[in-house]
């Protein structure tokens, strides 16, 4: 007896373009679908603290503001000899010693008048000072 030989005929093919095709739609299915909410509470991850509330700068209700010029000194919008401004500054320094002073120095005036006035300042123990060149 002979055996009849079975027809297995062509090999089965795949295609691939439209397996690629549903895979895409896959996967732009589950990116447009998915929420970051839920990766987030699935994720055991430690999450940096918030900042901290911004510190307020409180400026202080008094100060004292000298502006040197070329020719001498002007405190309260007033010209003032150094005489006059040793006094006043030794008057404040008294009071509240603490009180901070504002020296504007202006283009033209010479460093040894902004030297004198740091002087003044050191002499009455004034050390909260801001130098500014205008």
């Amino acid at each position: 007896m002979r055996r009849k030989k079975k027809n297995k005929g062509d090999a089965a093919k795949l295609e691939m373009t439209p397996m690629i095709d549903v895979v895409f739609q896959l996967l732009i299915f589950f990116i447009v679908t998915l929420k970051q909410e839920d990766i987030l509470s699935h994720l055991d991850v430690s999450r940096p603290a918030s900042d901290p509330p911004p510190v307020e700068i409180v400026e202080p209700e008094e100060f004292i503001t000298i502006m040197v010029h070329r020719d001498g000194f002007i405190m309260d919008r007033r010209r003032i000899s150094r005489s006059s401004l040793d006094k006043k500054l030794t008057k404040m320094a008294k009071y509240k010693p603490d009180v901070p002073v504002v020296i504007k120095c202006m283009p033209d005036s010479p460093h040894s008048k902004l030297i004198a006035v740091l002087d003044i300042c050191a002499k009455n123990n004034l050390d909260n000072l801001s130098v500014f060149s205008m």
